[in-house]
């Protein structure tokens, strides 16, 4: 991972994790900054602009319409609204910004709503750094 940021020039690096832990060594929130940091990247936890647990339950359970019904229902709320203003300012500051969840495939992530949430907001280019298994 730290390889595809550094070639694609990440200087931030957006955790979108509802829940930033993981069984997977090295990547929960302090060991995933830690590491980061060591790259020269720097890293920001916007836990709001995560998936709410019965969407990550939908996700699970294979039920695609329920996600997007739970995400879209959910980013409207107050907070992951103050979340995406953050993450506009970022994007204006002229970062270069990387996504991060846990999900390979960008097109059932999350990451696509926010991707969309912002692209209301402002032109940006939108780029996956690694591409599907498909």
């Amino acid at each position: 991972m730290l390889g595809e940021l550094k070639r694609a020039k990440v200087d931030l690096v957006v955790d979108t994790r509802a829940v930033a832990a993981s069984r997977r060594p090295g990547f929960s929130k302090r060991a995933l900054a830690a590491s980061l940091d060591e790259a020269g990247i720097a890293y920001v936890h916007l836990q709001k602009l995560g998936t709410p647990a019965e969407g990550r339950a939908a996700a699970r359970a294979g039920d695609v319409k329920a996600l997007w019904r739970i995400y879209d229902k959910h980013i409207k709320k107050p907070e992951p609204q103050a979340e995406l203003e953050e993450l506009t300012g970022l994007i204006k500051s002229g970062k270069r910004i990387a996504l991060l969840c846990y999900c390979r495939d960008p097109s059932a992530c999350h990451r696509s709503r926010i991707v969309a949430n912002v692209q209301e907001r402002l032109k940006v280019k939108v780029e996956d750094l690694i591409p599907p298994l498909f």
